[in-house]
C-alpha cells in the first residue's frame, strides 16, 4: 500500500486563495518528508469554495521544485479539446516530466460537473467521452510520432513536432478518474490506474476494485505503451496520538460543509439516497465523537490514534487497493493540527505498510522497458 495527497484548494468562504495556495504547499512538503509517495492535483473550473484549482500542472511544478522524491499527479487533467488542446497537454506534461526528473503521473478525464464542461461550450455530458476517448488515444502519440498529425471527429494536425518528447520513457504513468463500474473496468482494459474516491467502506467499494482488477487480466494493448495496474482511493483520515483529541478535532472541522459542496456542484456523481435527486443539497450535521469511534470498525472511518486506524488501512489492502489517497485540506483546522497529523501518520503508520523506497509507478515502467529490451 502506497499513500499520497489530494492538493484540492478547497477554499471556504471565510479563507482566502493566497492562504490556501500556501498552506498546500507545505502541506505537500510535509509528506514528502515522511514518506508519502504521490501528491495529486484536480483541475476545476467555475466551481466556487469546492476548488479554486485551474491549473495543476503550474501549481504541480512549484511542488515538485520545493519537495526531494513526491510524484506529483494531475488528478484530473481535463483532456477533452475544447477544454484543452491535447497537444497543448502533452508539451505541459512532458515539460514537468523534464523539470522534475521523471515525477510526473498523468491523471485524465472529463470533467465533473455541467457548471464545467457547459462552461467551455460543450453541449452535453454524454459528448465529453468520446472527445476524451479520442484526445487519450492521441497524447501517447504526440510523444513518440516524429512528426505526428492526425485529422479527427474533435480536433485536428498537420504535421509537426510534439515537442519536448517526455524525459519518462516511454511516457510518464496514466491514469483515470472512474466513478462507476463501467469506468473502472474500462480503465483496466485500458492498462491505466484508477483514481477514485469513496464516501463508504472498503467492502462497499471492493465491486469496483474488482471490476477494474478484472478489466486488467483483459488488457491487451496498453493505451499508454504499457500497463499502470493501480487504483487509487481518495478518502480522509486524521491521526493523533491520542485518538479522542483526533476525533474532537475533526468534528469541529466542517467535513460536512465540504461534502455538501462536493454533492453541490459535481452533478455526474450520483447522489446518496439520503439526498434529493435534483435541487439543493441539504445542509448536513456535523460528525459525532461517537460517530467516528463506531465508524471504525466497518472502515468506513479513519479518524483516531495510529492504532485505531491501522486495521482500517489493511482493510483497503485486504480488498485491493494499491494506494490511500487523503485530503487534509478539505477540512477547516489549524495548520498545525494539520502537521501534526502528516508527522503522527508518517511516523507510526506508514511503516507498516510502505517499505519500499521505490513508487509502484516507477517499478512497473522499468519493468516494461526491461522486458522490451530483452
Amino acid at each position: 500500500m502506497e499513500f499520497g495527497i489530494f492538493s484540492q484548494m478547497h477554499t471556504p468562504h471565510d479563507d482566502t486563495e493566497q492562504s490556501r495556495f500556501r498552506r498546500e504547499v507545505e502541506v505537500a512538503q510535509a509528506v514528502d518528508a515522511v514518506g508519502f509517495k504521490y501528491d495529486w492535483s484536480p483541475e476545476h473550473h467555475f466551481l466556487k469554495n469546492y476548488s479554486h484549482q485551474p491549473a495543476p500542472e503550474v501549481f504541480l511544478t512549484w511542488v515538485a521544485a520545493k519537495t526531494k522524491q513526491i510524484h506529483v499527479g494531475t488528478a484530473i487533467t481535463n483532456i477533452t479539446a475544447k477544454v484543452n488542446h491535447p497537444a497543448r497537454v502533452a508539451e505541459r506534461i512532458a515539460t514537468l516530466d523534464h523539470l522534475s526528473e521523471g515525477r510526473v503521473e498523468f491523471g485524465t478525464g472529463r470533467g465533473s460537473s455541467s457548471a464545467e464542461w457547459a462552461g467551455f461550450d460543450i453541449p452535453s455530458a454524454a459528448e465529453t467521452k468520446p472527445m476524451w476517448r479520442e484526445s487519450l488515444e492521441q497524447i501517447p502519440r504526440m510523444w513518440r510520432d516524429e512528426p505526428y498529425e492526425f485529422e479527427g471527429k474533435y480536433f485536428r494536425m498537420p504535421k509537426r513536432d510534439v515537442l519536448p518528447k517526455p524525459f519518462s520513457k516511454p511516457n510518464p504513468p496514466m491514469w483515470l478518474a472512474c466513478s462507476s463500474p463501467p469506468t473502472f473496468a474500462e480503465a483496466g482494459e485500458l492498462g491505466l490506474g484508477a483514481l477514485c474516491f469513496t464516501f463508504g467502506t472498503p467492502e462497499q467499494i471492493k465491486p469496483l476494485v474488482d471490476a477494474y482488477k478484472a478489466g486488467i487480466a483483459r488488457c491487451k494493448n496498453p493505451v499508454g505503451g504499457y500497463i499502470n495496474d493501480n487504483i487509487a482511493v481518495t478518502t480522509n483520515m486524521f491521526v493523533l496520538p491520542d485518538g479522542d483529541e483526533a476525533r474532537a478535532l475533526f468534528c469541529k472541522a466542517r467535513t460536512e460543509y465540504f461534502s455538501q459542496l462536493f454533492f453541490t456542484w459535481l452533478d455526474s456523481i450520483p447522489r446518496p439516497p439520503m439526498f434529493p435527486k435534483e435541487g439543493p443539497v441539504p445542509t448536513l450535521p456535523p460528525p459525532t465523537e461517537k460517530d467516528l469511534k463506531a465508524g471504525l470498525a466497518g472502515g468506513g472511518r479513519q479518524v483516531g490514534a495510529p492504532e485505531e486506524i491501522i486495521p482500517v488501512i489493511k482493510m483497503y489492502a485486504d480488498v485491493g487497493v494499491d494506494q490511500l489517497i487523503y485530503s487534509p485540506l478539505t477540512m477547516t483546522m489549524d495548520q498545525k493540527h494539520v502537521l501534526r497529523c502528516i508527522e503522527s501518520f508518517g511516523k507510526h503508520v506508514l511503516p507498516h505498510f510502505d517499505k519500499d523506497p521505490v513508487h509502484s509507478t516507477t517499478r512497473m515502467r522499468e519493468s516494461h522497458l526491461k522486458k522490451a529490451a530483452a
